[in-house]
């Protein structure tokens, strides 16, 4: 399961669901993400509440509503870029030092 091991839900208000729906009405029952032809994305199926800023801000105008695919993707992105961030600032973390064959020891 997604949640399983992570300390993410413990962070939610605990008027997370009414405000998820809310944010679901607002935003009409479907994904906000817009396409580079300029067109929003049609789906209506397995839509998430994301937050476009701080994963801490809750308020409403902080939320969108994306579908599970476009969620994933753009968090996919932003663990990448906390990843190069990282790297960029410790170099150490880019790449181990080449280790000798343990049969050659």
């Amino acid at each position: 399961m997604a949640w399983e091991g992570s300390t993410r839900k413990a962070t939610l208000p605990v008027d997370w669901p009414k405000l998820r729906q809310d944010v679901f009405d607002r935003d009409g029952h479907r994904c906000t993400y817009m396409r580079s032809d300029g067109r929003r994305c049609s789906t209506r199926n397995r839509l998430e509440c994301d937050h476009v800023g701080d994963r801490l801000n809750h308020d409403p105008s902080n939320l969108t509503t994306l579908c599970s695919w476009h969620h994933l993707r753009k968090s996919s992105s932003q663990g990448g870029q906390a990843a190069a961030a990282a790297k960029a600032e410790r170099p150490s973390l880019a790449r181990r030092k080449p280790e000798r064959h343990p049969g050659l020891l």
